[in-house]
């Protein structure tokens, strides 16, 4: 289950990419997690997926 709270989302998620998931798309579809609504969660506070880094910036 994904935590609800974005800031502790975006610590969860970019952890989760530093140390199992080579893409957001992986890590989505390991978790069965809607990637759109996981960006836009993000976007909220102004970070925004970057695949070079593999993290939320």
């Amino acid at each position: 289950m994904m935590p609800k709270d974005p800031a502790i989302l975006l610590s969860y998620v970019n952890t989760k990419l530093r140390d199992e998931f080579p893409s957001l798309s992986e890590l989505c579809a390991a978790l069965d997690a809607d990637e759109a609504a996981l960006r836009e969660a993000l976007a909220a506070l102004n970070y925004e997926y970057d695949a070079g880094r593999n993290q939320f910036v």
